[in-house]
């Protein structure tokens, strides 16, 4: 199902009411939404994906305003239901009675929405919009939640209602074949290629790109397999310096993207080839390893290097250094490049991804890791505090993504960060884990003979 209007009708409003939660960006100003965002949706016993779109304008050519309406018009064309939602408040505009015209051919699976009919303002619009062609308008208000039983009886006209009882074995099979997607988050500066990426992985024109810096603004989640292996590719809005964000929209942006970031499985920060690597860049994965994701490294436009290999060279290995003396906790982050226009070389970064991810994933028995905590004990032995080596006396792994782990030993604050980064260096390089996040947390023992302590008189 696809909510579609002229711009500022209130679509993202009614697209975070019907999911559930804060999905779209919701702004004042109009045109704030670009691509299509996509997610499940519920209405009582009504079950739909729903699609929200950027609003509809008269723009032709290759304007960007051009390429919006046509995702739209794409969106359109592929749904089942059409919510069609007009500004009840405002009155029905020039520009929504030329969207009721093109939508009229397809008025079987339109269903007119007059939106913001809270209190009497919008009763005027109401009555205008029975004008449209387009059936009886439902009165609703996105903001406050009112008329979505209205909207509901004009729903089940078209969508099946959710059965209410299924059968046990099948239940087990749908969760059997629907397994966790991988969550991928791409992110980098504006206008790196970050769009032209997503859309080159799935193989179809899916989010908007173009030369504009910034098109994107909020977090656009796609559904995707790679090889079998379901994937959900997040592309999200291009970070600037956190000293020229000066409106809100575009801090909201950020907000969303940083959140993206959180909640991510892998992240890939894509670089320009031409200037890598700048400062923001770095802060950018730096953000990505203190929240403890894995990190890949995609440098795109690399065409722009192919004519000049003494450059080429030169490029890279700054890049590598970098990244080595930048992310000394982070040794090996993988590196891909590519040309995400042309397609040259984006064929190796999935491969990488998953590479990495398994190694976020990766859990060690406890076993093996007191016997390596032996051997490192041995072989550099821990440094002497107040006079008493200090003793490692056991090492378990608490948790995964990232690998995390806890020692336990006889005087943690005495050990000293040099020694701790030692054993996270040699862990990394023992078990074959670059580029991931790894935390070791310290614990002192208990004294098992606290409890036997002899009362003071």
């Amino acid at each position: 199902m696809a909510i579609v209007g002229r711009p500022n009708v209130g679509k993202s409003t009614m697209f975070n009411r019907l999911v559930g939660r804060r999905h779209a960006l919701v702004d004042d100003q109009p045109g704030v939404t670009r691509d299509i965002r996509e997610a499940p949706a519920q209405l009582g016993d009504l079950a739909f994906t729903l699609l929200d779109t950027a609003g509809w304008e008269t723009a032709g050519g290759e304007a960007l305003e051009a390429r919006m309406r046509r995702f739209t018009e794409r969106a359109i064309e592929a749904s089942d239901v059409v919510l069609f939602l007009i500004d009840a408040r405002a009155g029905v505009l020039p520009l929504d009675e030329s969207f009721a015209n093109w939508l009229r051919k397809r008025a079987a699976k339109v269903i007119l929405v007059a939106n913001k009919c809270e209190g009497r303002a919008g009763q005027n619009g109401l009555a205008e919009a029975h004008g449209l062609g387009l059936g009886e308008p439902i009165p609703v208000s996105a903001e406050h939640g009112e008329g979505l039983s209205d909207l509901h009886e004009a729903l089940a006209r078209h969508i099946a209602p959710i059965p209410d009882d299924k059968d046990e074995d099948s239940e087990k099979t749908d969760v059997e074949a629907t397994k966790r997607p991988m969550l991928l988050t791409i992110v980098g500066r504006p206008n790196v290629g970050k769009s032209t990426l997503l859309n080159r992985l799935v193989g179809e024109e899916r989010v908007l790109t173009g030369p504009e810096a910034g098109i994107t603004r909020d977090s656009i989640r796609v559904e995707w397999q790679w090889r079998g292996r379901p994937i959900r590719l997040v592309d999200t809005a291009g970070m600037r310096r956190r000293s020229r964000i000066d409106k809100r929209l575009e801090a909201a942006s950020v907000a969303d993207t940083l959140d993206a970031i959180r909640l991510a499985d892998v992240v890939v920060v894509v670089l320009d080839a031409g200037d890598m690597l700048e400062k923001q860049d770095l802060a950018v994965a730096g953000r990505v390893i203190e929240e403890g994701r894995a990190l890949v490294i995609a440098v795109n436009k690399t065409d722009l290097l192919a004519d000049d290999q003494a450059k080429s060279t030169k490029a890279w290995k700054k890049l590598r250094d970098r990244l080595e003396s930048s992310f000394a906790q982070v040794k090996d982050v993988p590196i891909v490049g590519f040309s995400a226009l042309t397609g040259r070389g984006v064929e190796r970064l999935m491969p990488k991804v998953f590479e990495t991810y398994d190694i976020w994933n990766k859990r060690l028995t406890t076993p093996i890791l007191n016997r390596w905590l032996r051997e490192m004990e041995t072989l550099h032995p821990p440094p002497l505090a107040k006079g008493r080596r200090i003793r490692l006396r056991f090492m378990t792994q608490t948790k995964i993504r990232p690998p995390t782990y806890m020692i336990s030993v006889s005087q943690p604050e005495e050990l000293g960060d040099d020694y701790l980064r030692f054993l996270v260096n040699r862990l990394r390089d023992d078990f074959s884990m670059p580029g991931v996040p790894i935390r070791v947390t310290m614990r002192k023992p208990d004294n098992p003979f606290a409890s036997r302590a002899k009362p003071q008189r």
